[in-house]
């Protein structure tokens, strides 16, 4: 694997290294040592998974509050996403700042972002039939599960396809 640094300070995209032959590739997608190699969270305690029917369909802005503070791995398994991640940490010099990545579940580029703790995640599909795989370091809390909007005007994230599907939920949340 291969960690690739983002402006956000923490997050990381994770390309795989892979190894071909006439068969196809194999990559390793996880190594707990490698995480905790790069200072990033080696946790593992549960993973998810997203099946999305719709192009534009929109999940998010989600976190987890203090004390259920998550770091999650993303990768889209089929499809395509335009995922977005925004720093909520207080003190952090990039706070309420967002970047985006594409990631695909064919092609030559496989790769999963690395979002950790305190951040607020969320993607838009940018093909129908689009599946996303997430691996959590911590277990879903309901008490502390969290969103803000993701039209927050305040933020200006850019959404690639307008018009939205989006939950009553996901419209529900609060601006930061």
């Amino acid at each position: 694997m291969k960690f690739v640094p983002l402006s956000l300070h923490g997050a990381y995209l994770i390309e795989l290294e892979r190894l071909e032959d006439e068969r196809g590739f194999f990559a390793r997608t996880w190594c707990a040592r490698e995480f905790e190699a790069h200072g990033l969270n080696p946790r593992l305690t549960q993973c998810n998974l997203s099946q999305n029917a719709k192009r534009g369909t929109l999940r998010g802005m989600h976190f987890q509050a203090a004390p259920h503070e998550e770091a999650k791995l993303v990768t889209c398994v089929s499809g395509a996403i335009h995922d977005v991640i925004v720093d909520l940490r207080a003190g952090s010099p990039t706070y309420r700042q967002w970047i985006a990545v594409e990631l695909r579940g064919t092609g030559a580029t496989w790769r999963g972002l690395y979002v950790p703790e305190g951040f607020a995640h969320g993607f838009q599909t940018l093909l129908d039939d689009s599946l996303v795989f997430y691996q959590m370091s911590e277990f879903f809390a309901p008490e502390s599960a969290r969103g803000i909007r993701y039209d927050d005007p305040g933020l200006g994230i850019e959404w690639p396809i307008p018009g939205p599907i989006v939950s009553v939920k996901d419209r529900s949340y609060p601006t930061l």
